[in-house]
């Protein structure tokens, strides 16, 4: 059986690290396959690119440029490290993935949306998650929540996090649209309330959605 493909999308700061973590532990509390991973990166490649860009170095070639570095390592990661899980029949939990490409060199860097529909479409090569949780909250709380995250680990803000705050105020939009034109895929989930709650609202998406996820695994009488 193929796993099931889950993204997390969502502003800076929006918790979606945290809540990986918590539905992977969830998961695993139930015996349930999982593999968690993010964007850019996920794979060896990948990562090199994710230095490159989310050090600034790719902003000066343009929106479109960054968007073509983005699916390059996508595509690796999808060969790498995604596909492989899948066809295993293990479940992946992804930070980010081509909603961010949209959301952030498409809609706010007006690259034409034909284009990136066709980058996509080169790029996944048919592979689309089953499930996308939108965590959704103010651009200034998760500017402020980045901001601390940063301080207490004596790092500075990325390529994205230093853009300005109207760019994070459209970057949300952005989100919110995606999800209203795929809301068979997407959950909007408030992000903008204590972790505990988020966490509860994540799980009872999933139980409606993709209830087999929810559910304790059946191991092989043959599994070692």
């Amino acid at each position: 059986m193929a796993g099931c493909f889950i993204t997390f999308e969502g502003g800076e700061g929006a918790g979606k690290s945290t809540q990986i973590e918590r539905l992977k532990s969830r998961l695993q509390h139930l015996a349930q396959p999982v593999l968690v991973t993010r964007e850019p990166g996920g794979s060896p490649y990948a990562e090199e690119l994710r230095a490159f860009i989310l050090g600034g170095h790719a902003k000066q070639l343009g929106p479109f440029a960054e968007a073509l570095l983005f699916a390059a390592a996508r595509i690796d990661h999808l060969d790498k490290t995604i596909g492989p899980a899948l066809k295993g029949g293990i479940h992946v939990l992804c930070d980010r993935f081509a909603d961010s490409t949209r959301a952030y060199q498409g809609s706010l860097g007006n690259i034409d949306k034909g284009l990136i529909d066709q980058l996509e479409k080169v790029t996944l090569q048919g592979v689309k998650p089953n499930l996308t949780f939108i965590l959704d909250l103010p651009a200034e709380t998760g500017l402020a929540r980045a901001g601390a995250r940063q301080a207490g680990k004596g790092e500075g803000a990325d390529r994205f996090e230093e853009e300005d705050i109207s760019f994070h105020q459209s970057l949300r939009q952005a989100y919110l649209s995606i999800a209203r034109s795929e809301p068979k895929r997407c959950v909007v989930i408030n992000a903008d309330q204590d972790p505990n709650e988020v966490e509860t609202a994540i799980w009872a998406a999933l139980q409606e959605r993709l209830p087999q996820m929810t559910e304790q695994a059946v191991r092989s009488p043959d599994a070692a």
